[in-house]
């Protein structure tokens, strides 16, 4: 009997040990009783009953990331492209992702493929190379809301690569060609433009700056000689006013005029003019002749 019970003891707690499980950061076990849902396991020690309870599914609450292969899709103006992206999302309920649709991850696939069918065919091509964010939004928008009841939740969408037909690309490459030659062309008129500009600039600068030293040139040259006849004058006036201090006007100018008779007689005139007051000028120089003598 005794070994009975010690058989029991041991098959009980070989029971209850198999039946330990440990669950890891950023993972749920689903469990199953009887074939229903009983609950969700989350991080931790959990002991589920034998031959009753089952472990559904285990799931990875991981920020997933799938690139799916490219997609043949037809844009409105019926230019064939192929197109693949990268879907990011994450797990947010393990009971509906367990239950909730057969294969999520195929279903999300078939999603992404018919939804980007759907979105490209509503615009053209240049549309469709230029408006990659406009894409990636209307996806994420539509996928997050179509994988609700899924228990996923979409974070990101983005388009990974667009390949349109060979045709198509040379065409493109020899419009690009064609643009960056044109603005290579509009470079260099450009440049060519500015060069003139500055060259005239540099040519009015100059005759300017030329005009304005010649202007600076007469004004000095004119205050010059103003200054000059100022000196000449001034001394003039010096001299008079020295005369008059000397109390001999009368008779130093009439003197000063007899020198001025000599001069023109000892020249090369043909004419003399004689004043018509000589007897008084003769009178004037015997009177300075006697002042010198007193002296």
């Amino acid at each position: 009997m005794t070994y009975v019970i010690i058989a029991v003891i041991v098959v009980i707690m070989v029971l209850i040990i198999t039946n330990i499980r440990i669950v890891s950061q950023s993972n749920a076990f689903v469990i199953e009783r009887l074939g229903a849902y009983h609950g969700t396991w989350n991080v931790g020690i959990h002991v589920k009953l034998p031959l009753f309870d089952r472990i559904a599914k285990k799931v990875s609450l991981k920020e997933k990331v799938f690139d799916f292969p490219p997609q043949p899709v037809i844009t409105k103006d019926n230019v064939t492209m192929m197109i693949d992206t990268v879907v990011y999302f994450q797990i947010t309920d393990p009971k509906l992702y367990t239950y909730g649709v057969e294969k999520p991850i195929n279903a999300l696939e078939n999603l992404s493929a018919t939804t980007l069918r759907n979105i490209i065919g509503e615009l053209e091509l240049d549309e469709s190379l230029t408006s990659r964010d406009v894409i990636n939004t209307k996806m994420r928008t539509i996928l997050d809301e179509a994988t609700d009841p899924w228990g996923i939740k979409v974070n990101r969408v983005e388009v990974k690569n667009i390949e349109p037909p060979q045709a198509i690309r040379e065409a493109m490459e020899k419009q690009m060609k064609a643009e960056r030659e044109r603005r290579e062309q509009i470079l260099i008129a450009e440049g060519h433009k500015q060069s003139a500009i500055l060259e005239a600039e540099g040519q009015k600068q100059a005759m300017i700056l030329g005009a304005e030293a010649q202007k600076e040139a007469a004004i000095q040259k004119a205050k010059g000689e103003a200054e000059a006849i100022r000196e000449v004058q001034q001394a003039k006036a010096e001299g008079l006013k020295m005369l008059r201090d000397a109390e001999m006007d009368d008779k130093v100018l009439k003197l000063r005029s007899l020198e001025a008779f000599e001069r023109a007689a000892d020249g090369q005139a043909t004419k003399i003019i004689v004043p018509s007051d000589l007897q008084n000028l003769a009178g004037v120089v015997t009177s300075i002749t006697e002042i010198a003598k007193k002296k």
